[in-house]
Formats: structure tokens, sequence, C-alpha cells
């Protein structure tokens, strides 16, 4: 099987304006589609943002939804099974600017990770979603990157 890549994540917010303003107004982001239909006589929104390449976060208004409490991401949380999105940018440049950017909108932004494979920033959007953006520097379908000393079971190597 050929995967293609991320087509969308779906999250959640419990306020679409308040979304549409951070990705669109602060990272940038174009909204490709917007859906809003009536469940159980509620109004629900489903809106697409375009990350290019075909790729999207998408996002269901769910009002009056609890939102989970922050989590810095790559810290355990019960339940909780999401972490954090990670989204490809083409540069150093432009993940500076991102970072920028979201500072500027009194946002925390950590500082430039560098993870060996990729450099990364950590920041949550107002929903309280860890989103990454990372530049990528090597093709890992070519050269995947196990840097894990220990790994499972299936991953080592059979006698």
């Amino acid at each position: 099987m050929q995967y293609k890549g991320l087509v969308d994540a779906a999250l959640v917010t419990n306020d679409m304006d308040k979304t549409v303003r951070f990705y669109q107004d602060v990272l940038g982001m174009s909204v490709a589609v917007t859906f809003a239909m009536d469940i159980d006589g509620q109004r629900v929104r489903h809106y697409f943002f375009s990350l290019g390449s075909s790729a999207y976060l998408s996002f269901f208004e769910w009002p009056g939804v609890e939102l989970p409490p922050r989590k810095d991401a790559g810290v355990p949380a019960s339940g909780r099974q999401f972490d954090h999105v990670t989204i490809a940018v083409d540069s150093e440049k432009e993940l500076l600017e991102i970072q920028e950017r979201v500072r500027a909108a009194g946002i925390t932004a950590g500082d430039v990770v560098d993870m060996g494979f990729a450099s990364v920033i950590f920041f949550e959007d107002p929903n309280g979603i860890t989103l990454a953006f990372a530049v990528i520097k090597k093709d890992l379908d070519q050269e995947p990157a196990f840097y894990d000393t220990e790994p499972v079971p299936a991953l080592q190597p059979t006698s």
C-alpha cells in the first residue's frame, strides 16, 4: 500500500470564529472548505484549513463542549489519546517566521528544537491543541531515522 500523506486531522473546537482567526489570521492558512449541518437539533460546523498539497487541518465546532486542560507535547496525560499535529514547512526561515507570528499574537511558542531529522517548534492553538511545525531535514522514506537504542522487539534484528 502506498500512502500519499495527511488528508486531514479532524480536531475539535467550541468556538469556530476564534479558531478561524488563529489559523487564518495568525498562521496564514486559507479556509478551503466550510460545512454546517444539524445534528440532533444542534448546528455543527466543520471547516478545513489548507496545508497545501491536498492536506488539511479540519475542525468540528461543538458549541459548549469542554476543551481538555493544557498539556505540553510529549508529556503524558490520562484520558487523552491525542498529543499534537505536526505540519511541515520548507525552511528554517519559515519556521522562525511562524514562531514570531505566534509570539506576536500573545501565544507562548517554544524555541526551535533540533531533533536530528527535523527542526521543530511547539505551541498551543486557542483550543488547547498542541501544534508542531517542522523542517524535515532528510527523506525519511528513503533514510529512516531510528534513534531508539533499545527498540521494541518488532524492530530488533532477528538472528
